[in-house]
């Protein structure tokens, strides 16, 4: 399940891309340097031949045949996967990110072509989008939320940081380094490319309350890289030179509350993109999801979201807002797809690439990927309405809530026995931290983030139901 993911107020967007009305290079160097082509660790052993791949098609292979990845298929998007095969999964989602990615590089290949040299091929945008939610736990941020109150003393637990751990490190793809990608691709990953302690707030004194009194609003995570991953996040951005590295880790503190965590500022061209594709997903095709499932009516649209539409200026659906409200809600099924056509199309072309510091030299960090204020606005519109009326609908709730007791009662399970419940690649893991508390309770966090929300409830009902009789065995780790 998902929760809002992004506090930019539309008065900050607008500003951020009123800056040249005709698009310049503004005397930046678009060509990218080579050292972004190239993994974190040499592989000479890794010999394939008459192998013509680029080094993003290999990326992509590798995403493409994880075992992370095909995890996705049985992950919550929004509705959970056990009620239907019909409604999204990370896996769907993570395939019309790839999707809306593509569109959005070809729409900026015809209108911004003196941008070329800065654009990603397909190959490239598509692992990005791929693999953007593969660290996501089970039972989606109801899992991550249990995941950091279980982990708060040993560096939390956060989804993004987690793609990051499997990318490099877990995703037995290599010995050590997991997938091994580019840095090109690891850089497109980070969202938030700042260690988690400096972004975390405090978060409440007293965690000995019981598992069902927990409060997920207050303990869910900052967004970041985990601290112990530090050297790893260094390693990404070697081509950046001192100033670039610097202004890179710039955070920004929330609008008016103190209390919530502050955020890292600026991310990479590439990652921009699939941001706003990310976005584009949860706004539209996850409302679809929620219409097909009756969650939104007809009258629920038109009173929250159709009369916010009609009052952004420049809104260039205007005309056919009431045409795509009806298709939206039609029985048939070929008209709803072709309302969500529409409004995807229309977000995909008012995209644009703007400069966002004038102080970034290396290029992939000196512009972004923008929406225009307008179809900004009515995107922010489409992703409330999704948080307010689906995600916090009390159904909703309810699943996700069962879903964090689940996580949280494994963890404590396996802390209490590591030795006795982790399966043998675990184990060997846990023991190979020689003592170290805080690596050897990332190990058991990184077991749970890996099981699907199916392998959690099985291995949940094996754990403390008197009806499970089916035995676990054959379940595998990471």
């Amino acid at each position: 399940m998902r929760l809002e993911k992004n506090t930019t107020t539309v008065e900050e967007h607008n500003k951020s891309i009123q800056l040249d009305a005709t698009i310049k290079t503004n005397g930046v160097d678009l060509s990218i340097n080579n050292a972004w082509l190239e993994r974190l660790i040499e592989e000479p052993n890794k010999k394939r031949r008459l192998d013509q791949r680029t080094p993003f098609q290999r990326d992509k292979a590798r995403v493409l045949h994880s075992a992370a990845f095909r995890r996705l298929q049985s992950k919550t998007q929004i509705h959970n996967n056990g009620l239907s095969d019909f409604y999204r999964t990370r896996l769907t989602h993570s395939l019309e990110v790839a999707q809306i990615g593509t569109g959005i590089i070809a729409n900026l290949q015809m209108i911004q072509p003196e941008f070329h040299a800065l654009l990603p091929g397909n190959n490239l945008i598509e692992t990005i989008c791929l693999s953007h939610d593969i660290g996501h736990p089970p039972f989606g941020h109801g899992g991550e939320t249990a995941l950091n109150y279980m982990m708060i003393e040993h560096g939390g637990f956060e989804g993004n940081g987690q793609t990051f751990r499997i990318l490099t490190q877990l995703e037995q793809y290599t010995e050590h380094n997991g997938m091994n990608l580019t840095r090109r691709s690891l850089l497109g990953l980070l969202k938030y490319p700042v260690c988690l302690s400096e972004l975390s707030n405090s978060y409440p004194i007293d965690n000995s309350r019981n598992f069902r009194q927990l409060k997920t609003e207050e303990w869910m995570p900052a967004k970041g890289i985990y601290d112990h991953d530090k050297t790893l996040l260094d390693s990404v951005l070697t081509p950046l030179c001192e100033s670039d590295r610097r202004l890179f880790g710039s955070k920004r503190t929330p609008i008016n509350d103190s209390k919530q965590h502050l955020k890292s500022k600026y991310k990479s061209f590439d990652c921009s993109v699939m941001e706003i594709a990310d976005d584009i997903a949860y706004g539209v095709h996850d409302l679809e999801d929620a219409i097909a499932m009756g969650i939104i009516n007809k009258a629920l649209w038109q009173e929250k979201v159709l009369t916010q539409l009609y009052e952004i200026k420049d809104f260039c659906l205007h005309d056919q807002l009431q045409e795509i409200t009806d298709n939206l809600f039609s029985l048939q099924h070929f008209k709803r797809k072709d309302a969500i056509g529409s409004l995807v199309n229309a977000l995909i072309t008012s995209i644009s690439i703007q400069r966002v510091n004038k102080q970034f030299i290396e290029p992939l960090l000196a512009y972004n990927a923008y929406l225009d204020p307008a179809m900004y606005q009515a995107l922010e519109i489409l992703k409330s309405f999704v948080l307010n009326y689906v995600i916090k609908s009390p159904d909703l709730q309810i699943l996700e809530y069962r879903g964090q007791q689940i996580v949280m009662e494994l963890f404590e399970t396996f802390k209490a026995g590591p030795l006795r419940f982790l399966p043998e690649s675990a184990k060997q893991l846990w023991k190979a931290q020689n003592g170290d508390e805080s690596r050897e309770q990332r190990v058991i966090a990184d077991y749970i983030s890996s099981l699907t929300d199916n392998h959690a409830l099985r291995l949940h009902a094996s754990l403390f139901s008197s009806n499970q009789t089916t035995p676990m065995m054959g379940e595998h780790a990471f």
